[in-house]
């Protein structure tokens, strides 16, 4: 995938309200606008990366990009499983992340403790990866920086982009 590494940008919207609360595993979840913006080589799938809610810390995620087919959905998301514990929901905030690496392709499951396995085994893949000299540099990135040091409107914006 040419576009990666890929800078995304946005307000965290409620999603279908299944990660914290069936699956145990909460995502943040970008608004449409978001989704309907990445490139067309950013395939469907699991991917890897850093993640950063407002200003604050820098933290490795896993994101799901696609339809959840174990759901069946009819709407095209992209889910972000920041690996960290946050004392409270962060709904309306500016969530910023890097996607660095790809998983594997988004797939459905004949259980929902399958797709927990799964899910459980993509955040021990991303935990290494992210570990790896290459993948180290981009959590010390400036896109990180600037939505601290920019002001609300410029922050608030939604950006794509390689």
């Amino acid at each position: 995938m040419k576009s990666l590494p890929y800078f995304s940008r946005g307000e965290v919207v409620r999603g279908f309200g299944r990660g914290s609360k069936e699956l145990g595993i909460p995502t943040a979840n970008f608004p449409d606008s978001v989704v309907e913006h990445l490139p067309g080589d950013i395939s469907t799938g699991i991917y890897y990366g850093w993640a950063c809610v407002g200003s604050g810390d820098v933290h490795k995620m896993v994101m799901s990009i696609g339809w959840n087919p174990y759901y069946k959905n009819t709407k095209k998301s992209m889910e972000t499983h920041v690996i960290h514990t946050f004392k409270e929901d962060f709904y309306g905030q500016i969530l910023s992340v890097v996607m660095v690496g790809y998983i594997r392709p988004e797939r459905s499951y004949d259980s929902l403790d399958a797709l927990i396995a799964a899910i459980n085994h993509d955040i021990e893949e991303a935990k290494r990866n992210l570990d790896l000299p290459e993948h180290l540099k981009l959590k010390e990135d400036n896109f990180f920086r600037a939505t601290a040091s920019t002001s609300t409107t410029t922050s608030n914006k939604i950006m794509n982009g390689h």
